[in-house]
């Protein structure tokens, strides 16, 4: 079982890294599996029979999309949080789970993504 993965963005991930394919936040998960060499799973519906199985990471290649980028900085991945919040396809709560699982810096004023009180109020307007 191999304990990393090189995407074809050229960015190396453990299972522990979280990373941008298809325009959402997954992790890499390798598998002992005579079908399947790898998983990739959502980072907040992993386990829920979203997680996506490859064979090799040539699967992987063919699949990547112009919305797969990687692995983001902490300011690309306020950025990301921030364009979630605006979609109307991830509901608040989702979006306030992944902040606190992606590696985002902390706001000058001490607020965490996550708790922000723009989030809120987007909530409350259907932002």
């Amino acid at each position: 079982m191999v304990e990393t993965l090189e995407l074809p963005s050229g960015d190396v991930v453990t299972p522990d890294d979280v990373f941008l394919h298809d325009g959402y936040p997954y992790r890499y998960v390798p598998v002992e599996d005579d079908e399947y060499a790898f998983l990739l799973s959502p980072l907040y519906w992993g386990d829920s029979g979203m997680d996506i199985p490859f064979r090799d990471r040539d699967a992987l290649a063919a699949q990547w999309s112009d919305d797969s980028r990687g692995t983001l900085t902490p300011s690309q991945w306020r950025d990301w949080l921030d364009d979630a919040r605006a979609d109307d396809r991830i509901d608040p709560e989702e979006v306030r789970a992944l902040a606190r699982e992606l590696p985002v810096d902390v706001r000058d004023d001490g607020a965490n993504d996550a708790d922000g009180i723009l989030a809120a109020l987007r909530a409350l307007v259907g932002r």
